[in-house]
């Protein structure tokens, strides 16, 4: 695990005030560049906002830390207290919409059922379609009493400008440009096999191949985590309305994960083609993966300057167009085929 970074300890001790002198804010964004961490940073929030047995209170018996041990923590860290709220994308086209927004102004609107407060985390804010963002402003604006509301983005410059004005922005970036192992060893496999010679169309589908077998077994992985820690499999006697509701949770929770993972990928691939454009441009010394310069060399070595820098441009395209609704396959597809190797 990477270390937190100066920006992510600086967001934290800033919210580590506020509770010490009761000025917690209502409504955050926080934003950074790994969905992950933003939802440990948000229950970690929840946490300690819930705990009913806190070690840590504040000069008017807030709590400023979690105990972890108790009936709210544990219920908290397993996603299942009443108190505490998680929206994700769930719409045809993994989006966050109206009636998302209005049940969530409906649970907040009630009074806790045991915890001193309501949290509500929604989880991709930048997925908030104009109707969602439009049914939240009054509740973001005026919150119920005792509420915080908790918006994470990886891509804060998507989010509607009116919900950006209405939250304290958070900013919890890692330190630099990162990449996690797996990834890094992805692009470090798949610069490899760009680096043999080309042979037509066959070999552009076999870059094509590699990419896809790593999203799907990614996908796969991640169907598998998220499927065992789900309520639909400690509480097998649940209401079928019920199960049909966690199910529901479930398959959008695998999606808005799997698309942060498949973003992770595509960045990396990206670095990898700016690292070429980079080389060919003759500024080799802002690699973002200078373990890979030999192979990253010996394509730039293919490739005139413009022809590098198209490649760059046609990805972000690529990039841009999967956060529409469009078929992902294919526009993989068409996106590596027309890159020059």
């Amino acid at each position: 695990m990477e270390p937190p970074s100066e920006a992510s300890q600086g967001a934290t001790e800033l919210l580590r005030r506020s509770l010490a002198r009761g000025r917690l804010g209502h409504a955050y964004l926080f934003h950074g560049d790994d969905l992950g961490a933003l939802e440990q940073a948000a229950l970690g929030l929840a946490l300690i906002l819930c705990c009913t047995a806190p070690p840590e209170t504040g000069p008017e018996g807030q709590s400023l830390r979690a105990c972890g041990a108790c009936n709210s923590c544990r219920r908290i860290a397993n996603r299942s207290h009443p108190d505490v709220s998680w929206v994700h994308p769930e719409s045809k086209m993994r989006l966050i919409v109206a009636d998302q927004t209005r049940e969530i102004t409906r649970i907040l609107n009630l009074r806790p059922a045991e915890a001193p407060r309501k949290v509500a985390i929604l989880v991709g804010a930048d997925r908030l379609n104009s109707g969602a963002a439009n049914a939240f402003l009054k509740t973001l604006e005026e919150p119920p009493a005792g509420c915080v509301i908790l918006l994470l983005t990886t891509e804060p410059d998507r989010v509607l400008e009116t919900i950006l004005s209405r939250c304290l922005r958070l900013n919890f970036a890692s330190n630099g440009f990162q990449l996690r192992d797996e990834v890094r060893s992805w692009v470090a496999g798949f610069s490899e096999s760009a680096r043999l010679p080309a042979d037509g169309l066959m070999g552009r589908y076999r870059l094509l191949d590699q990419l896809s077998r790593a999203l799907v077994d990614a996908k796969a992985r991640l169907e598998s985590s998220l499927g065992e820690g789900s309520p639909l499999n400690r509480y097998p006697d649940a209401s079928p309305d019920q199960r049909e509701q966690w199910e529901t949770e479930l398959v959008a929770a695998v999606e808005s994960e799997y698309r942060r993972i498949r973003g992770d990928f595509l960045a990396g691939f990206h670095a990898w083609l700016r690292d070429i454009w980079l080389i060919r441009s003759g500024v080799p010394e802002s690699l973002f993966l200078p373990e890979l310069a030999p192979a990253s060399a010996e394509i730039a070595g293919r490739l005139s300057v413009t022809e590098a820098r198209t490649n760059l441009d046609s990805w972000e395209t690529t990039q841009r167009l999967l956060h529409t609704n469009v078929q992902e396959a294919l526009t993989l597809e068409v996106g590596l085929l027309k890159l020059r190797l």
